[in-house]
Order: C-alpha cells, then sequence, then structure tokens
C-alpha cells in the first residue's frame, strides 16, 4: 500500500477543534461556552483535570499548521468557536474573534492547505444556554444566523464547510445522559434537542448555499460497527434498534427519509415537537458525508435503556482490542460501515472525516514512540484502500489529531495525536506515526 494507491485527488488531512485545541477561553472578547463552564468544575473532568490554555492554539496556530504541512497533509480542519465571533451567541460580532479565524485561514492558505471549517464542534455559547440552548426552538434562528455571520466574514476564502460535528454524541451525552456538558438528562430533552439540531443542520446547509453557491457543504457523524453478541433474535433485533439510532438517527432526516422509526417505533414521539413544514424542512442536499469511526459496539438484548431495551456488552467483559478509553478498536470496522453507508443514494461522497485511536506514548530522550497508533492508521487505511477499490466512494481521509488537546471529560490523558504536546512547556515532538504519515504521504 503505497499513497498512489488512493489516486491523486484523495484527500489526505488532520483534524482540530476550537475548544480542545485554543486556549484563550476568554481572552480578546470571548465569552464562556457550556463547555467551559462544564470543566470549571473539576468533578466533571478525570483527574479534575483543568483545561488551561489546552494546547495554545491561539498564539501556535501558525507553528502547528506549518506542522500539519510538514507531515505532507493537503486538507486542515479546525472549527470556529461561536462564543468567540458572537460571545453572547446572538446580536453583536466580535471583531477580534474574527479577526482570529482569518489569521489562521490566511496561515493555511500560506502553507498551501485547504481549510476545512467546522461551523460548531459541541462549544454552545453558554448565554444561549441559558436561554434553553438546544432545547429552546428559537436555537435554530440563532444558530442560521451565527452560519450567516460565518459565510458573510469567511466565504471568500473558505469553500468548504462541515456544517456540525458529531449531533448524536454532543445531544446524547449532553442532552440524554448528562455525561457531557451541558449535563441535562431525559428522553423528553433529547428528542427536543435532536430534533432541532437536525432542523439548524439543514437550515444551516442552505444559508451557506444561498450566500456560496460553490460551497463544498458536509456534516460528520459519529457512528459504530454494531454486531449482536450471538444470532439470538432477540439479540439480533437489539442490535438493529442500536444501529438505528446510532448510525441512522441524525443521518435519515438530513437525507429526507426521516427519522428511522422503522427499528424505533417510539422515536415517532419526537413529531410532538415538529411544526408545519419541519418534514420538507430536515433535508439538505449535501456534497458529502463525513463519518467518524472509533470502536466496535456488541449488542445485546436488554430491558434497559427503555425504548432502545439494548445494551452494549462491555468491551472490557470479552477479548477486544482496548484503547486507552476501554474502547473496542476494530479497523475492519470502517469497511463495513463504508458498505452501510454507500448504499444510500442520496450520498454523493464519503470521507472519513475523523481517524484516530489514544494509546499511552514512550518519550525517549526525543523520540514518542506510539507503534500501536501507527498500526491502527495503516490498518484502517488498507481498510478504506479495499473499499475504495470495490467502488464504494470514499474521498479523503482526516487523521483525529495532529496534536495531543484536551478529550472533553475525559482531560488531557487520552492522547490522540500525530503529534506528542508537552502540556505544561506546549513542546510539540513529532511521534513516530506523524513520521511515518510524513514519509508516506511526501513519497
Amino acid at each position: 500500500m503505497d499513497k498512489d494507491d488512493f489516486g491523486d485527488d484523495f484527500l489526505w488531512g488532520t483534524t482540530i477543534s476550537a475548544f480542545q485545541n485554543e486556549g484563550a477561553a476568554l481572552k480578546d472578547g470571548k465569552k464562556a461556552s457550556i463547555w467551559d463552564t462544564f470543566t470549571a468544575n473539576t468533578d466533571n473532568v478525570n483527574n479534575s483535570d483543568q483545561i488551561g490554555e489546552a494546547t495554545a492554539f491561539y498564539t501556535n496556530f501558525a507553528k502547528d499548521i506549518a506542522s500539519a504541512r510538514e507531515l505532507g497533509l493537503k486538507i486542515f480542519r479546525f472549527s470556529l468557536s461561536w462564543s468567540r465571533i458572537i460571545p453572547n451567541g446572538t446580536g453583536e460580532i466580535n471583531k477580534k474573534g474574527i479577526e482570529f479565524y482569518h489569521n489562521v485561514i490566511d496561515c493555511c492558505l500560506e502553507n498551501e492547505l485547504i481549510p476545512y471549517v467546522t461551523l460548531y464542534h459541541w462549544d454552545l455559547p453558554q448565554s444561549v444556554e441559558d436561554k434553553g440552548g438546544w432545547i429552546n426552538r428559537e436555537s435554530i434562528t440563532w444558530f442560521t444566523n451565527y452560519v450567516e455571520v460565518c459565510i458573510n466574514n469567511f466565504g471568500s476564502k473558505v469553500s468548504n464547510w462541515i456544517v456540525m460535528n458529531e449531533p448524536m454524541t454532543f445531544v446524547g451525552l449532553g442532552y440524554f445522559m448528562g455525561y457531557h456538558a451541558p449535563k441535562r438528562k431525559g428522553i423528553v430533552s433529547f428528542m427536543k434537542a435532536a430534533h432541532h439540531v437536525v432542523m439548524s443542520i439543514a437550515e444551516g446547509g442552505r444559508v451557506i448555499r444561498r450566500f456560496q453557491s460553490n460551497a463544498n457543504i458536509g456534516i460528520a457523524l459519529s457512528c459504530s460497527y454494531i454486531k449482536p453478541i450471538n444470532k439470538l433474535p432477540k439479540n439480533v433485533r437489539a442490535a438493529k434498534r442500536m444501529e438505528a439510532m446510532l448510525n441512522r438517527f441524525f443521518l435519515e432526516p438530513l437525507l429526507g427519509l426521516g427519522y428511522p422509526c422503522d427499528a424505533i417505533p417510539t422515536l415517532n414521539t419526537i413529531r410532538a415537537y415538529f411544526k408545519d413544514g419541519d418534514n420538507e424542512k430536515m433535508a439538505f442536499d449535501f456534497d458529502f458525508i463525513g463519518i467518524q469511526y472509533y470502536f466496535r459496539v456488541i449488542a445485546k438484548h436488554s430491558l434497559n435503556p427503555p425504548i432502545l431495551f439494548a445494551n452494549e456488552v462491555h468491551p472490557t467483559q470479552r477479548k477486544a482490542n482496548l484503547n486507552a478509553m476501554n474502547l473496542d478498536v476494530f479497523p475492519k470496522g470502517v469497511y463495513k460501515l463504508l458498505k452501510f453507508y454507500s448504499k444510500y443514494p442520496q450520498i454523493k461522497q464519503i470521507i472519513i472525516s475523523e481517524s484516530g485511536v489514544c494509546y499511552p506514548d514512550h518519550k525517549v530522550n526525543n523520540h514518542v514512540y506510539d507503534a500501536r497508533r501507527l498500526q491502527y492508521h495503516k490498518s484502517m487505511l488498507k481498510q478504506v484502500l479495499k473499499a475504495k477499490q470495490r467502488g464504494i466512494k470514499v474521498s479523503g481521509y482526516f487523521v483525529w489529531t495532529l496534536v495531543d488537546n484536551f478529550e472533553w471529560r475525559e482531560g488531557f490523558e487520552p492522547r490522540f495525536g500525530l503529534i506528542h504536546t508537552d502540556f505544561e512547556t506546549q513542546e510539540r515532538t513529532i511521534k513516530h506515526s506523524g513520521l511515518w504519515f510524513k514519509k508516506f504521504l511526501n513519497t
């Protein structure tokens, strides 16, 4: 396997996010996001980690972008912080925030990197959450106004947009389980937030298209390869329900197919939050779908949780290849997922918009050894190439992530980067996985 096998037009990239990398949480006019509020409570974060300056991307962006170019990557995907651009979520625009992102975009272009800009990567302005956040239907208007500001300010330089990142993750963990910010719980909270997010994604896509007809517009969706624990019908049905929730729930309404009530009839209750015209307005004609696959799920029938009536057999209870977060790493699953998504005729292109794994690094002098991460990426790429050679329209592979960063509730311990970060000094060291990509992409 070499780079040429993928074709000249294959997109090689890396991905970061505003909250996990920027730091400068309240600098130059920015106000708090829900994640600034959430992580301020040390009980919410593993090892009581405090994010501080994260990876100081706010001041280090030029070095990090230059490092991405050094590794031979062609795409730099990053997210905009809503509360840095519109500190209160609505109203006055922060000129310093606009200036910062212009500098980042210009730096990408100077380094011959194509910017792929994510408009929303989980960090809702706290001021918006104080009004109900995604539970409030007005969030659709607030979000589309924010999108319009971004397109008007950056559209002359950026033509590749990802409207939102992993809606199932931030809605499910943040508005149903209370495990992530903003710590809301319950099925009503989830249903309201989920529907408003679907509507916001579609409306956001239409805003981009209206102002920039030639834009390349996508969405980045989390997904898992799901398999029943055995062939017993009740466990097969449980896996189908879990697949509907994790892999279909946000995708299908955006494709014009509605919510997957065929697998989970109780999802019909979401219609209580519809307004006239929502059925049509939920859909948008995306140019690409980004899929983000990190772990396999083995499912079995269970009476809890209700509605889903399915549970995961935890990876620690079976023979699984565990990462540092005890998730089941299974590279062959990405091929199966690419086959799954390729069956939707509405999907024009698929990009692996995030792919990464957290394992402990071994730093010796000026070397950082991460053989398991390197093997992971090689294995994933073999599966992606297999899919491409069999006619599946997969057109890119974006590594999560460029530099080790702050991994949300898990804090600084899980390391995903191609580049090692010393969080005390902000010193960067390219890991062996990064050196492999450098050789692979530059030969």
